[in-house]
């Protein structure tokens, strides 16, 4: 029978490094099963800062989908190939398959009813140059918003579709059967232009150009004008932080406050990530 690990007690220190969004933890060893009060105070910081990153966690597949069950239930994306666990979802880009979508801003699954609450990702290979991460802290941008904007933004809502992974499916009777399976379960939802995160009460614009579609009750000129602007405010370096990635890198954001952008600068050189994915709410 195998043994049962413990869980350790750790000090660790939390260095804020970004204005609003992103810190770096010191001292941590998350290959070591976490005690309720250093799991709690990590999940806290993560909360706060948007996004956490640790350097030189050697952790294994089974360590990784462990580390991401503290957080709460997993997904299992429903277009990625997976690792060596369904919810270990494996990005592997290289000559022969480079990046499909991940260089567009965008928050992790929105086209769900209930959008990804935790990303935690995993650097297993990195290229020397290039392959950096950004993240934009979402909140910043509506804080950044003119009152008469945020007053027009109120009780606004918006579709989401899993568009880009569209391009997946072959014309065939057999992948046109699979995608319609697909549709059903995931039928287009629609979300608060300007959700309202859970645990802060701070408000988030969580409209992003991957996957929303069009704002509801409203003209599709009126809704392509304001998604041209939403879309962009990502872009502004005062809401960003970056990571550079290097081998045992590990980041985890709070997909409900953040969007963020892969660069995709380092063809044809390989870059391989593993990311597990905490399962959300409905946002409101």
């Amino acid at each position: 029978m195998a043994a049962v690990l413990q869980q350790q007690a750790q000090s660790f220190e939390v260095e804020q490094v970004g204005v609003t969004i992103g810190a770096e933890i010191h001292g941590i060893d998350l290959t070591q099963p976490l005690d309720d009060a250093t799991f709690a105070r990590l999940e806290a910081a993560l909360i706060e800062h948007k996004i956490l990153f640790a350097r030189n966690q050697a952790l294994t597949p089974e360590q990784h989908v462990a580390l991401g069950k503290r957080f709460g239930e997993l997904e299992v994306h429903p277009f990625h190939r997976f690792g060596e666990a369904p919810q270990l979802m494996v990005l592997d880009n290289h000559k022969d398959n480079p990046v499909l979508s991940t260089d567009v801003w965008h928050s992790d699954t929105t086209f769900r009813e209930c959008p990804t609450k935790y990303s935690i990702l995993r650097a297993c290979i990195s290229p020397a140059l290039g392959g950096d991460t950004l993240w934009a802290d979402m909140c910043a941008a509506y804080d950044g918003l003119a009152e008469p904007m945020k007053k027009m933004l109120e009780g606004l809502t918006a579709s989401h579709d899993f568009q880009t992974f569209r391009r997946l499916f072959k014309k065939t009777d057999e992948d046109q059967a699979r995608l319609r399976e697909i549709e059903k379960r995931l039928p287009n939802p629609t979300h608060p232009v300007v959700r309202t995160h859970p645990v802060t009460g701070k408000k988030a614009v969580y409209v992003n150009a991957l996957f929303t579609t069009h704002i509801v009750g409203v003209s599709a000129e009126e809704s392509m004008a304001l998604l041209a602007f939403l879309c962009d405010l990502p872009r502004t370096p005062e809401y960003q932080f970056r990571v550079r990635w290097k081998p045992g890198t590990i980041v985890f954001w709070d997909n409900r406050s953040t969007q963020h952008y892969a660069c995709n600068d380092y063809y044809p050189n390989r870059r391989r990530m593993e990311r597990v994915a905490v399962a959300g709410d409905k946002p409101f």
